[in-house]
């Protein structure tokens, strides 16, 4: 038993340094973990502009029209937004801020995958002051032309206000495109525009010329233009017992990567060059075009969650290998 105990803590110990997120200089934008408890299935995450090293975030299903705010200096929530004028939501996976200064919460979640003919998006400008509050927010229908699906990834770019949303499939998903402008007059059609692997969330770089996806296991950055993916790369990411989110931080100099569960963790991952103004996310190994239905080029040096994953996967196998053989000894 005490060879046993020695090696699971020790391969603990290497999982989680290979995940190891750095950490900011200041207190805001760090590391944190959400301490309210009403907040056990955090799936979306957005970084406040107008209060610093603030986070919006909500529940999946089954919770109500709420939105949080949570202050990544304390993980203590500042103000609880109740959105009226909206249905009774279904699924909200994610949420964004616009360029507009309002933020999206998407209820686009279908877990059936195509049991609703249309879901839902919440717009309501971000709250200038942090307090518990109900705002009006107004609901827009969407559809895809493809057919309905399951999403859990809503981004709005940062430049055109334009939204997009990532299909969750195991097989690989789709990245669809909205109308230049959303309308409450009808359905909001949704095309496909791009290949994507199985994706929980995704972020755009406050220039708009990355888009980061993430799932559970991994995150790759995608050079964005035009309103189109090109070559994509590696994304060093922590190890998440739920890995459901991710968001950059307002001045671009981090990746922030949310999980589910009672007190869930929130993880800052530096972006090489720190301020978001065409920089890279920091990078796994590899740079595959093809893996995603994007086109050539390159994005930056990579370092990483590849080569990260394979020695951890070593290390533990060394462990356990010791731990047999202590055991026959």
């Amino acid at each position: 038993m005490r060879s046993y105990l020695t090696v699971s803590g020790a391969a603990a110990l290497l999982l989680f340094a290979g995940a190891a997120p750095a950490v900011a200089d200041d207190g805001a934008d760090r590391s944190f973990t959400i301490e309210d408890p009403r907040i056990t299935e955090s799936s979306g995450l957005a970084a406040s502009r107008a209060h610093p090293g603030i986070y919006w975030t909500h529940n999946d299903s089954d919770d109500g029209p709420y939105v949080y705010a949570v202050d990544s200096r304390t993980g203590k929530t500042v103000a609880t937004i109740t959105m009226k004028g909206v249905g009774e939501p279904r699924d909200v996976e994610a949420i964004s801020l616009g360029p507009d200064g309002d933020l999206y919460v998407g209820d686009i979640g279908d877990n059936l995958n195509g049991s609703w003919d249309h879901v839902w998006i919440y717009r309501f400008p971000e709250p200038k002051e942090l307090k518990d509050a109900t705002v009006r927010a107004t609901q827009f229908d969407v559809k895809y032309a493809d057919g309905p699906r399951n999403a859990e990834a809503l981004m709005v770019h940062p430049k055109t206000g334009r939204v997009y949303i990532a299909s969750k499939n195991e097989d690989g998903g789709g990245l669809y495109e909205g109308p230049a402008k959303l309308t409450t007059g009808g359905a909001n059609v949704f095309r496909r525009v791009g290949e994507v692997p199985w994706v929980t969330d995704g972020a755009f770089s406050p220039d708009g010329k990355e888009l980061v996806l993430r799932s559970y296991f991994s995150a790759r950055g995608y050079v964005f233009e035009n309103g189109r993916l090109g070559a994509d790369t590696a994304v060093r990411a922590p190890m998440q017992r739920q890995a459901e989110s991710v968001t950059y931080t307002a001045d671009g100099s981090a990746l922030m990567f949310g999980s589910e569960g009672e007190q869930s963790d929130v993880e800052r991952v530096d972006v090489e060059g720190g301020g978001g103004g065409g920089q890279s996310p920091a990078r796994g190994g590899d740079s595959s075009a093809s893996s995603a239905g994007a086109g050539s080029g390159g994005t930056g040096d990579v370092k990483g969650t590849t080569l990260t994953g394979v020695l951890v996967l070593a290390g533990i196998g060394f462990l356990v290998l010791m731990g047999r053989r202590r055991k026959r000894n």
